[in-house]
């Protein structure tokens, strides 16, 4: 049940900053989804993953977990470093500096990711554990 909560405690942080940054990034050049939106898209991403492993704690469920986490993280690293052009509707998103918020999101990303990659290892784990069980026990019922 721990890593559940701190898997869904990262994915709402991550939430939380997206959508208090959001509103600061929504002007756009015409023709392309504004910046704003992209962390309002993510904000809703992350925090239907953090319900869902609240509520299921399932392979699944860890799985959508670390996909979230894990290209949110990605994102913020990448446009943090490279300064990737325009494609297509996404804009260009190059900011070249740490500021607390965007800290703190990447840092929850990171988190998340590993918590939902520990979710999916020990989701793996239980799984061949009880597969096991189930043999043994049905050899003992002889």
């Amino acid at each position: 049940m721990a890593l559940r909560l701190l898997t869904a405690l990262a994915l709402f942080i991550d939430a939380g900053v997206h959508l208090f940054l959001a509103p600061g990034y929504q002007n756009t050049q015409p023709g392309t989804v504004s910046q704003g939106t992209l962390f309002l898209l993510e904000a809703a991403a992350a925090l239907v993953a953090g319900v869902y492993v609240l509520v299921r704690g399932s392979r699944a469920a860890y799985g959508v977990a670390l996909v979230v986490a894990l290209s949110a993280f990605a994102a913020v690293v990448l446009y943090r470093y490279v300064d990737i052009p325009a494609i297509g509707p996404i804009p260009a998103m190059y900011d070249p500096v740490w500021f607390f918020s965007k800290s703190l999101s990447a840092v929850a990303e990171g988190a998340g990711a590993l918590l939902a990659l520990a979710g999916l290892v020990r989701g793996r784990r239980r799984r061949t554990s009880d597969a096991g069980a189930g043999v043994r026990s049905r050899r003992f019922r002889r």
